[in-house]
């Protein structure tokens, strides 16, 4: 599912470019949403057959699907009101909360280091992949005309040092990787800097009397960083000035203002076998790092807005990360406009969204309907990020005893993949292809680009369309620019002024002309 820019998310919507039909299972490598998002519209469309999955993304997918068709409903209900004014049909969601839970029981739950025959010619295994609770590298054995060819799946690979979870696991061997790419060209600060960075920022906010605002992912990294504060106390022994900090931060109340991360947190809980052995000994002790003093979660619509009528000082973590949809919009624009207080992002920010826009530097956002001035102090710990750097996708490739014939890189933007592309090939030696949507290889000796269907084809009037859609975007910002500048600049003469009205009539007249 596309999550960001408006332009992206109408092809949410689009049909599937394969017959719904023709597909006997489905290999889910976790919960995230920009994964599993479509699996209710599948389904929807008639799709009955098995989705098979580790456990713990089993066990998530029953809370985050649901979730994710509420606020389908949500926004589709929104849309509409303004579609009933102007005299338009309305449009039905993507799908609702109900469709999602219709499609749970074709979930089929697995363990990780497990083979499953699914028939007599497809053999699959699920290994841990480090990025969040139940995420999975898949490898594939086919056979075909009396040979087996193995292909690899990371899905997401997980960050080398992610609290909580273990590290990715190596792989010995396939005929073909398909890999992530999302840090392909980038590394992480180290995991003790990224802890001290952390106090640092949150000590001297709450020192200020302001609060903190973490945009944070339900599912992952709330849960990581309810860890890292809970682990702050052993890192750094009898330091006098940490302990200071410490006590600054253990003196006020950690909010968690999510109603799906609430839900995630117990099936952490649930899931603790999945942690990396040291954690599961701290449990065993009766150490509990999803749980400490302060901590306190908000349910209700009413203790979340109570959150923001408050003076005191306070860390909020609210969903959704991207600062998107959900709390977290009501917190940053209480927040973002005073100077007191921090806004710290800790995952990536996708292309086109609030929390991209804000990470770049933007002086005022709109929220809500309402423009609000950026005041507020922007921080951004990429070390907390669920991937794995350049570094350890690398190290991926290097881990195979057997090499891959051939890699295939997915999942991130062209930049990223082009460096990632280069380093692979100068250093591993592989031959790597960075596939376009839609399409379809054969995997041969050296794999071929087999002929697109007339449907995908097609896609390029589509994506026309969502050009137009992106530029008149981008016009209303340079209206809206325009508008500011009229407004607030004093410094603007009247023969600026004549002359710019001049000239927006003569665009209005254009657009007059073309919707006519």
């Amino acid at each position: 599912m596309y999550q960001g820019k408006v332009t992206q998310e109408l092809e949410n919507s689009d049909p599937f470019l394969f017959d719904i039909q023709s597909i006997d299972f489905m290999l889910l490598t976790h919960a995230h949403i920009d994964h599993a998002g479509r699996i209710p519209k599948l389904c929807k469309e008639g799709y009955a057959n098995p989705i098979y999955a580790h456990k713990a993304t089993c066990d998530l997918c029953e809370i985050m699907l649901p979730d994710s068709g509420h606020i389908q409903e949500v926004e589709i209900e929104w849309q509409n009101k303004k579609r009933k004014r102007e005299g338009k049909e309305e449009l039905p969601p993507l799908y609702t909360a109900e469709e999602a839970y219709e499609c749970l029981p074709y979930f089929v739950p697995v363990k990780y280091d497990e083979i499953i025959e699914i028939d007599e010619n497809i053999s699959v295994r699920f290994n841990d992949a480090g990025h969040m609770l139940g995420s999975s590298v898949i490898e594939v054995w086919v056979k075909e005309n009396g040979k087996t060819t193995k292909a690899v799946f990371t899905g997401d690979l997980g960050n080398n040092d992610l609290p909580l979870l273990d590290s990715p696991t190596m792989i010995e061997s396939a005929d073909y990787l398909i890999m992530e790419s999302t840090y392909g060209n980038r590394l992480h600060i180290r995991n003790d800097e990224k802890a001290r960075l952390f106090l640092d920022i949150v000590s001297s906010t709450l020192d200020k009397g302001g609060t903190v605002v973490i945009p944070s992912f339900a599912v992952g990294r709330t849960q990581e960083i309810l860890y890292e504060i809970d682990k702050l106390k052993d890192e750094y022994g009898q330091d006098e000035e940490f302990f200071k900090k410490y006590q600054t931060l253990m003196n006020i109340p950690v909010y968690v203002d999510s109603p799906l991360a609430i839900s995630a947190t117990e099936i952490f809980k649930k899931n603790m076998d999945l942690f990396e052995d040291e954690i599961k000994e701290k449990i065993k002790s009766g150490d509990n790092p999803l749980d400490f003093p302060g901590l306190q979660f908000t349910k209700t619509a009413e203790e979340s807005k109570a959150l923001n009528a408050s003076d005191e000082p306070a860390i909020i973590l609210s969903a959704s990360g991207m600062c998107e949809v959900g709390r977290i919009k009501h917190h940053l624009k209480h927040n973002l406009w005073d100077a007191k207080n921090t806004i710290l992002f800790v995952g990536y920010q996708a292309p086109g969204t609030l929390g991209r826009s804000i990470v770049e530097g933007a002086k005022k956002v709109k929220i809500l309907g309402e423009e609000i001035a950026v005041n507020a102090r922007i921080e951004y710990i990429e070390g907390y990020s669920g991937h794995a750097d350049q570094e350890w996708l690398l190290n991926f490739v290097y881990s195979f005893i057997h090499k891959p014939k051939h890699i295939f890189l997915v999942h991130g933007e062209i930049e990223g993949q082009e460096v990632l592309k280069q380093k692979i090939e100068e250093t591993a030696k592989i031959p790597v292809t960075i596939p376009s949507f839609g399409e379809s290889y054969e995997l041969s000796e050296t794999p071929e680009l087999l002929e697109r269907e007339e449907k995908i084809v097609n896609y390029d009037q589509v994506f026309l369309r969502l050009d137009v859609l992106e530029r008149i975007e981008n016009l209303k910002e340079q209206i809206e620019d325009i508008e500011n500048v009229v407004k607030e600049d004093i410094n603007t003469n009247d023969l600026d002024v004549i002359q710019m009205n001049h000239r927006i009539k003569e665009i209005q007249e254009q657009i007059e002309k073309l919707i006519s």
